[in-house]
């Protein structure tokens, strides 16, 4: 299964592609979607989401995910970067997607095991986890660890919708022949 990972920035987005068989992941591509401080929000906002529109036609992946806002003491950052989360939503699900959403605190715990783990904590993870060394800076190694996060978490919910349907089945299979006004019949 191929996963998207997105942490969206207003001057980098970083994105992380990740494939996963069983236990095993391997990493396909990341980076970041590089904008220019010097232009307006708008033009910054298209080429983010022409950015992951890019990384969707290349990658083709199979489910994503972004990074959630957690939160912010300055509000002119928090608006910014919920228009590019917002961008990069509108992104995925324009290429087909139907995004997950995580706390950085919820990919730090699935990565790392502690939600309160520094950035360089998740970098040194990711690295670990996918065998790959990451570029400098902490964008593509923070969507690599949303990619994981939500990789694991796709996995334990499957295993648990099928381990349901099991658990419906059995049931089907022990119920006893019910009389058509609902009452047991005597044997």
């Amino acid at each position: 299964m191929r996963v998207l990972g997105v942490d969206p920035g207003s001057l980098v987005t970083g994105f992380g592609v990740i494939e996963g068989e069983g236990s095993r992941l391997i990493h396909v591509a990341s980076g970041g979607i590089r904008t220019q401080a010097s232009t307006g929000l708008p033009a910054r906002l298209k080429t983010i989401y022409d950015g992951l529109e890019d990384v969707i036609a290349r990658w083709h992946p199979d489910i994503a995910a972004v990074e959630n806002i957690f939160h912010s003491h300055n509000v002119q950052s928090a608006l910014k970067l919920g228009h590019a989360r917002g961008v990069a939503l509108l992104a995925l699900v324009n290429g087909a997607l139907d995004p997950a959403e995580y706390l950085p605190m919820e990919v730090k715990k699935s990565v790392v095991g502690q939600g309160h783990a520094d950035k360089e904590q998740v970098r040194r993870m990711v690295q670990v986890l996918l065998n790959h060394r990451c570029e400098r800076g902490y964008d593509a190694s923070d969507a690599l660890a949303v990619a994981i996060c939500h990789y694991y978490s796709h996995r334990t919910h499957q295993r648990l919708d099928a381990q349901r349907q099991d658990q419906r089945h059995a049931r089907v299979m022990r119920a006893e022949p019910r009389h058509p006004r609902g009452r047991r019949r005597k044997r």
